[in-house]
């Protein structure tokens, strides 16, 4: 399981709000335009209810909103962008959140998931990888750049 899997160019959006619930909510309206999710408003829901357990700003300006919910049979991805950063993410380094990655799984894709979110960090870790997506407008090249073309 990796990016080219799981994330199309019309699941990345450059986000128009750089408030953490409203960027949250672009990417939950990607999802739903683009999966046919059966329950949009329980991927709404347990996002939130996650993000007010703990913030999923693990840093170097990289959130990693997911869950896994029961109608989900496929693993799915969004991806935004806030070229000026989230500054309300609450990172765990306390720096703006420039690029966020929305993950919903199934119950028993456990193992996907993880496969997935290691593929992921690998890819964003560099602070030139992060700074090359942040500064591209078209999903398109934001896609090619994340699957290393």
């Amino acid at each position: 399981m990796n990016l080219k899997d799981v994330l199309t160019p019309n699941r990345i959006c450059l986000f128009k709000s750089n408030k953490k619930d409203e960027s949250l909510m672009e990417l939950i309206d990607v999802l739903k335009a683009s999966c046919g999710i059966p329950d949009i408003q329980e991927l709404k829901e347990r996002i939130f209810y996650r993000e007010n357990l703990m913030s999923t700003g693990i840093g170097l300006g990289i959130a990693i909103p997911h869950v896994r919910l029961e109608s989900i049979h496929d693993l799915i991805m969004a991806l935004g962008i806030s070229p000026g950063g989230i500054l309300d993410y609450t990172s765990i380094d306390d720096k703006p959140v420039k690029i966020i990655a929305m993950i919903a799984a199934g119950k028993d894709q456990h193992k996907y998931y993880i496969q997935l979110l290691s593929d992921l960090v690998s890819k964003l870790k560099s602070g030139d990888t992060i700074n090359r997506l942040t500064e591209n407008t078209d999903p398109n090249q934001i896609y090619q750049l994340l699957l290393g073309k």
